[in-house]
C-alpha cells in the first residue's frame, strides 16, 4: 500500500491486511483489516502517530522510504498493543533520533512488552502538547477504551482526531474513507460488541470528553477513517447508550432435537407479539453476529439440554460471552430440556454476575416437550412482551 494524503502534510502510511481472519486468535475477521498510521509534517518537526502490526513493518518502512522520509523526530504511541505499538523497535532502528512520546502507563507496557528502552521516551500528561512548528499536537487520556494506557491525539490546525481503537473497525477496502456507509456502519458495530461494549461506561466518558473539539476528519488505528465524524460519534452515542430495543437474543444448541423443538415454537410466540427475535444455532455462529446482536437487545434467552447435570458447553460459552461484553439487556431466561435430572439454570445463572438484568423464570422440560411445555414457552413470551412494555416498546 502507498502513502495517501489526508490535508496537506498528513498521510497515512499504515498497511491492509487483506487475508487476515482471526485477532488475538479469537475474533473473527471476515473482511481483514488495516493498522492505521499516520505522518505529520511539520515545519520544524516530524512525528509518526502509531505503527502497525508487526507482520507488516516491511509495508510501513517501504510507504516511508517512498516519501523520502529521512527522519522522524516523534513516534506517537497511542497503545501499547501489538497491532498498533509492534513495530516500533523498527522504526526506531531505522529512525536513530526518533523519541517515543506516550503516557506514563503505556511507556511502562511498552517498556515490558517491546523492550523499549527508558532513553527513547517521552511522556506527557493529558491535554498536553507537542508543537512540530506549525502544526500542534495535543494528547487526550482515554482510560479503558479499550486498555487502561490508551489515548488520542489532537491535531489543532487540521482539526484531525486521532483516536486509537475507538471508533475504528476490522475492515480491509482499498477506500481511505468511509464511503459504503451501510458496510462500514456494520463493521463498526461488529468491532464495537466484540471489543468496546464491556466498556461502555468509559465509552460515554470519553465521547463527553471530546465533545468540546471541533472534528473535522476522525482517523483511527482500525478500517476506514471519516470525514464526516457525526456519522460514527452517532453511531456510538446511540450504542452506548441505556436504550434498548425490542429484541430477543436466542442463543441456542440443541443435541437431539428437544431443545431445537423448543427454539421453533418460541421463535413463533414471540414473532406473534410483534418481537424482533435473533436465534444463533451456537454450533455454526459467527461469535462476532451474536456479539453484534447483543449491542440493542432488550432480552437474551439461552437454549440449551443439558449434558451430565448441567449446560451444554455451547451454552456455557454463550453465558460466558454475554457475561464479558456486558451489554445494556434488561432481562434474562433460559429454556432447554433434562433427561433426568441437573442444575442447568443453576449453573448457568452463575455464569452472568456481570449482567444486570431480571431473570424471568426459564422453561425446561423432561424430555421431548409436550403440550404443558409449548404452553409454558407461550407464556414465556407473553412476559417478555410485557417486560419489553414497560420499557416503551409495543
Amino acid at each position: 500500500m502507498t502513502a495517501r494524503k489526508i490535508v496537506k502534510n498528513v498521510l497515512s502510511v499504515g498497511a491492509i491486511d487483506w487475508d487476515r481472519r482471526l485477532f488475538d486468535e479469537l475474533i473473527p475477521l471476515p473482511d481483514g483489516t488495516t493498522y492505521n498510521s499516520y505522518l505529520i509534517k511539520g515545519k520544524d518537526k516530524v512525528a509518526l502517530l502509531d505503527t502497525v502490526d508487526p507482520t507488516k513493518a516491511r509495508d510501513l518502512i517501504e510507504n516511508l522510504a517512498e516519501l523520502g522520509v529521512d527522519r522522524i523526530d516523534y513516534v506517537i504511541a497511542h497503545h501499547a498493543e501489538q497491532d498498533h505499538s509492534g513495530s516500533i523497535p523498527k522504526i526506531l532502528d531505522v529512525y536513530k533520533m526518533a523519541k517515543v512520546v506516550t503516557n506514563p502507563k503505556c511507556k511502562e507496557m511498552l517498556k515490558d512488552h517491546l523492550l523499549v528502552p527508558e532513553d527513547r521516551f517521552i511522556t506527557i500528561a493529558d491535554r498536553e502538547t507537542l508543537s512540530l512548528g506549525d502544526k500542534t499536537l495535543e494528547f487526550i487520556y482515554a482510560p479503558w477504551v479499550h486498555w487502561p494506557e490508551t489515548m488520542f491525539t489532537y491535531l489543532r490546525e487540521d482539526k484531525i482526531l486521532f483516536t486509537c481503537d475507538f471508533l475504528g473497525s476490522h475492515l480491509a477496502q482499498s477506500e481511505l474513507y468511509a464511503r459504503d456507509l451501510g458496510k462500514v456502519y456494520g463493521s463498526n458495530k461488529r468491532y464495537y460488541a466484540e471489543i468496546m461494549m464491556p466498556f461502555r461506561t468509559s465509552i460515554r466518558q470519553n465521547l463527553d470528553k471530546i465533545k468540546p473539539l471541533e472534528i473535522k476528519i476522525v482517523a483511527t488505528s482500525h478500517g476506514p477513517i471519516f470525514d464526516d465524524p457525526e456519522f460514527i460519534l452517532n453511531a456510538y452515542r446511540d450504542w452506548s447508550s441505556d436504550n434498548v430495543k425490542n429484541e430477543v437474543v436466542l442463543p441456542y444448541v440443541s443435541m437431539h432435537g428437544s431443545t431445537a423443538e423448543m427454539v421453533r415454537h418460541f421463535i413463533d410466540a414471540l414473532m406473534k407479539r410483534g418481537i424482533t427475535v435473533k436465534p444463533f444455532d451456537l454450533p455454526r455462529t459467527d461469535v462476532g453476529e451474536l456479539a453484534m446482536a447483543l449491542v440493542d437487545a432488550a432480552t437474551i434467552v439461552i437454549g440449551t439440554p443439558t449434558v451430565l447435570v448441567g449446560p451444554h458447553p455451547a451454552a456455557v460459552y454463550a453465558a460466558y460471552l454475554a457475561n464479558a461484553l456486558r451489554p445494556k439487556t434488561r432481562f434474562v431466561s433460559i429454556i432447554g430440556s433434562f433427561g433426568w435430572a441437573g442444575k442447568t439454570v443453576e449453573q448457568l445463572a452463575a455464569l452472568i454476575p456481570n449482567l444486570k438484568v431480571e431473570v424471568i423464570p426459564p422453561v425446561m422440560a423432561k424430555g421431548f416437550p409436550k403440550k404443558e411445555d409449548f404452553a409454558a414457552l407461550d407464556n414465556l413470551a407473553e412476559q417478555i412482551f410485557l417486560k419489553h412494555q414497560t420499557l416503551g416498546h409495543s
